[in-house]
């Protein structure tokens, strides 16, 4: 069976994929925020899906996200579609909005209740819809689909509350890995802190215990060896690293001299500079993010300030600059932004 699930991008639409691994480790996961995001995702999905061999079976799982009307409209008619073309599809969305319950008045694989989080319907759907559900859950996972569903609809009266509410803001504030540019590696790392939690949520204090080590949970993913370092210095170093195996796909070029372009990094100055140590054979590194401003840095082979002030009437140093790009559309796909930014050093004079 082929797995796909669409999820939110907060704790509980990750604590949902964290839970539907257990049964589906080859899952293929999207994360999506509200509007553009979803349709993107759906679109994307839906092509995945239409190469699957038509006598696999496929289920498309969706969680923690309310759809549109008209995005549910859309959506069960392509599914249809699918299927009445030979593909063998179940559908099913597990949702807590309320603004959802126009279309799940509407469609049976539309469920909603308002009562639970989504990990936790998530959680209850794969134990009543899978025998050997729970066996794959380790100890004290219970616990913490109870944290979960706590904080994400706020009984701050339960017991696990505070715990739920650590979980929260550490994974909210995990912007260590890219999730634009690096979003498989940015899932695995959430995973990586959830799964760290188990240890101390049946524990006195847990909430405290898990406060106190968050960081040291970040730098044991981000450690690439034996070599201990500052979180942010190993954060570079391993976003040095998953830049240097996608550079190909990232490359930019101006008037013969090769860049490296990447969307919403934010912070660059670290890792900028250590991708252009690392790797002599580029000149300069720019980073834009979703409402086009955009940092430049380079390594005394390219006067940044100048092109800059040449793309965006921006300016600054020689080795750090910025500007604002004011017809820049915000967009989630990289690809865009890459054209976007080549188009405009292309032009460059």
């Amino acid at each position: 069976m082929k797995f796909f699930h669409i999820s939110h991008t907060d704790l509980d639409g990750f604590g949902c994929q964290f839970t539907t691994q257990k049964i589906f480790p080859d899952a293929i996961f999207y994360n999506a925020n509200y509007g553009i995001e979803v349709k993107i995702s759906i679109k994307n999905v839906l092509e995945k899906i239409s190469l699957v061999d038509k006598e696999e079976e496929i289920f498309l799982l969706i969680t923690d996200l309310n759809l549109t009307a008209d995005e549910s409209k859309n959506l069960d008619r392509d599914i249809t579609n699918l299927n009445n073309d030979g593909f063998n599809i179940t559908l099913q969305l597990l949702d807590h909005h309320g603004t959802g319950q126009k279309s799940a008045d509407k469609y049976d694989w539309y469920f909603l209740d308002t009562s639970r989080s989504a990990t936790k319907i998530t959680y209850d759907y794969f134990s009543e819809n899978y025998d050997n559900f729970l066996a794959a859950c380790p100890k004290n996972y219970d616990k913490l689909i109870q944290a979960i569903n706590a904080v994400d609809i706020w009984l701050d009266e339960d017991e696990l509350f505070e715990f739920g509410k650590v979980c929260m803001s550490m994974v909210s504030k995990s912007y260590e890995i890219n999730n634009s540019l690096f979003n498989q590696q940015s899932r695995l790392y959430k995973f990586h802190l959830l799964s760290q939690t188990l240890q101390y949520v049946n524990k006195e204090n847990g909430h405290i215990l898990l406060d106190e080590n968050v960081y040291h949970i970040k730098k044991e993913f981000l450690k690439l060896d034996d070599i201990n370092n500052t979180l942010d210095n190993l954060s570079s170093k391993y976003l040095v690293q998953s830049l240097d195996i996608k550079k190909d796909d990232l490359t930019i070029m101006y008037q013969g001299q090769k860049g490296l372009l990447t969307y919403n990094l934010g912070s660059i100055s670290i890792p900028a500079n250590a991708f252009l140590r690392a790797n002599p054979d580029y000149d300069f590194f720019i980073d834009i993010n979703r409402r086009g401003r955009a940092g430049f840095r380079a390594n005394n082979k390219l006067d940044v300030s100048i092109l800059a002030q040449k793309l965006a009437g921006g300016g600054g140093h020689p080795n750090a600059s910025g500007a604002a790009f004011k017809d820049f559309k915000e967009t989630v796909i990289y690809d865009d932004v890459k054209k976007y930014i080549q188009n405009k050093l292309d032009k460059c004079k």
